[in-house]
C-alpha cells in the first residue's frame, strides 16, 4: 500500500470536517491590528481569542523596539545554533534577567514553548527513570512523554489521592532500576482555567522522592504577586525544580525559556537536542523580548487584566453559566449540545452578535459538550464585558429552546 493513500484530513478528529469548516471554524481569519476589535469575514468582531493577557501585542514602545531591532540586525542575526556560533551578550543578558524575575539560578532559552517543553523533558530522563503526569496536561508534555524510553504513569487531573497512586507505582520500578521520578504539571490548565495542584503537590516530598517540572505557559506574567507565575502565585517557588514558560502568551512573541538550578541548566545547553541541533533565537526577537520582560515585571497591566477577568467571571456566574472552577484569566463557559446545535450557535453568535471566541469540542471534552473559551486581556474594556454577557445569554436562551436544533448553518450566514 501507498503510505500516502491513508492520509486524508477526513480521518482526522479535527480536520473531518474541513471541507464545511475550513476558513470559517478551522483556521479563520482575523485580521487588522492585534487587539479586542479586529476583522473577520469582512466585519469588526469583539475578540476574545487572543492570549495577550497583558495587551503587549499592539503596544506602541514594543512595536517600536521590535521594528527599530530588526533594522539594526536583520531577521538572519546571529547564524548557527547557539552551542556553534549563534550566541550573542544580549541572549545571555535575557536570560539571566529571566532567572532573577523567576527566582532560580540559571535560565536557558528555548526557540518556541511547545518544542521546548518536550525537548526538555526528554534530555531530562532516560530509560532508568519515571515520568507522572497529569491527564489533561498539554499536547507538548504528552508528546515529550511519548519520546521518554522508560515508564510513565499518567494521574486523574488534579487528583493528588491518584497521583500518589501513581508515585507508589513509580517507586517500585525506580527501585529495581536506579532511576529517579520526574513529575510534570502545568500552572494554569489552559482549557479549563483550573490552577496545578503545586501546593499539595511539592508536600508530597516529604513521603517520596522526585523533582516537579511545571509547564506555566498561561500563568507567566498573569498569576503572582510580579507576574512571576502559578508557582510564586502559590508561594512555591522554592520547591518547583524546573520551571518553564512560553513567550507566546502574555509576551506576545515567540520563544520560550526554561529555569533552573545552574547545574541543570548547564545540562540542558549541551543536552537539549532542539536546541543544539537548531538556530539561535534571532537577534530582534530576543531584544524584543527583554523590552517586554521589562514592562511585564510588576506591570500594572496585570491589575486591568484581573479587573476584566473578576468582571467577566462574575457576570457569567451570576447569569447562571458555568464556567466550572477556573482560577485563572482562561475562563471556560460549559454548554450541552450535538455538534449541528454547536456550528449553528457559534455560526450566531460570529454572525448576528459580532463576537469571536475559541470553540472547544470532542475529542478535547466529552461528547455532547462544548466548551466556548474566553480569553480575557487587559487590554478589553467593560463594554466589552457587557456586550459579552449579554450575547452569552442570547444564545443559551436560543440553545435552551432548541432554536440551533433547527435548519442548517446556512441560516446563520450573511446573506
Amino acid at each position: 500500500m501507498d503510505i500516502f493513500n491513508k492520509l486524508d484530513a477526513k480521518n482526522t478528529p479535527l480536520g473531518q470536517y474541513w471541507d464545511v469548516h475550513e476558513g470559517y471554524f478551522m483556521f479563520p481569519k482575523l485580521e487588522g491590528e492585534i487587539g479586542p476589535r479586529m476583522q473577520f469575514q469582512g466585519r469588526e468582531i469583539l475578540n476574545w481569542s487572543l492570549n495577550s493577557y497583558l495587551g503587549l501585542a499592539n503596544h506602541p514602545e514594543i512595536r517600536e523596539v521590535d521594528a527599530q531591532a530588526t533594522k539594526d540586525w536583520g531577521l538572519a542575526s546571529p547564524m548557527g545554533a547557539r552551542i556553534m556560533s549563534g550566541n550573542t551578550k544580549y541572549h545571555e543578558k535575557l536570560e539571566k534577567d529571566l532567572a532573577e524575575f523567576t527566582k532560580r539560578e540559571d535560565a536557558m532559552l528555548l526557540n518556541f514553548g511547545y518544542q521546548g517543553v518536550f525537548s526538555v523533558i526528554e534530555a531530562l530522563v532516560d530509560r532508568n527513570d519515571v515520568i507522572v503526569y497529569d491527564a489533561e496536561s498539554h499536547a507538548c508534555i504528552i508528546d515529550g512523554v511519548r519520546l521518554h524510553l522508560g515508564k510513565r504513569f499518567v494521574y486523574k487531573h488534579n487528583d493528588i489521592e491518584n497521583l500518589e497512586t501513581q508515585l507508589k507505582r513509580a517507586e517500585k520500578i525506580t527501585k529495581e532500576t536506579g532511576g529517579g521520578i520526574l513529575i510534570i504539571t502545568e500552572g494554569v490548565f489552559g482549557m479549563s482555567g483550573n490552577l496545578g495542584k503545586l501546593k499539595e503537590i511539592c508536600a508530597l516530598k516529604e513521603k517520596y522522592q522526585f523533582r516537579i517540572l511545571l509547564d506555566d505557559a498561561h500563568g507567566f506574567g498573569s498569576m503572582g504577586k510580579t507576574g512571576a507565575g502559578t508557582d510564586e502565585y502559590l508561594d512555591v517557588q522554592d520547591q518547583v525544580d524546573v520551571y518553564i514558560s512560553t513567550f507566546a502568551k502574555s509576551m506576545a512573541s515567540i520563544g520560550a525559556f526554561v529555569a533552573s538550578k545552574e547545574k541543570i541548566i548547564r545540562y540542558l545547553r549541551y543536552s537539549t537536542r532542539s536546541q543544539i541541533f537548531a538556530k539561535s533565537i534571532p537577534m530582534p526577537l530576543v531584544i524584543g523580548n527583554q523590552k517586554r520582560l521589562e514592562m511585564l515585571k510588576n506591570s500594572p497591566q496585570k491589575d486591568k487584566l484581573w479587573a476584566i477577568v473578576n468582571t467577566l467571571q462574575e457576570g457569567l456566574r451570576e447569569r447562571g453559566f458555568n464556567i466550572g472552577t477556573t482560577e485563572s484569566p482562561v475562563t471556560p463557559v460549559y454548554l450541552n449540545g450535538d455538534m449541528t446545535e454547536v456550528g449553528n450557535m457559534v455560526m450566531d453568535l460570529r454572525e448576528n452578535y459580532n463576537l469571536f471566541c475559541s470553540i472547544v469540542t470532542f475529542p478535547m471534552i466529552p461528547r455532547g459538550q462544548v466548551l466556548l473559551r474566553l480569553i480575557p486581556t487587559a487590554a478589553h474594556t467593560m463594554q466589552d464585558v457587557e456586550e459579552t454577557i449579554a450575547a452569552f445569554e442570547a444564545i443559551a436562551d436560543k440553545l435552551n429552546a432548541g432554536t440551533y436544533k433547527m435548519g442548517g448553518i446556512e441560516e446563520y450566514m450573511p446573506q
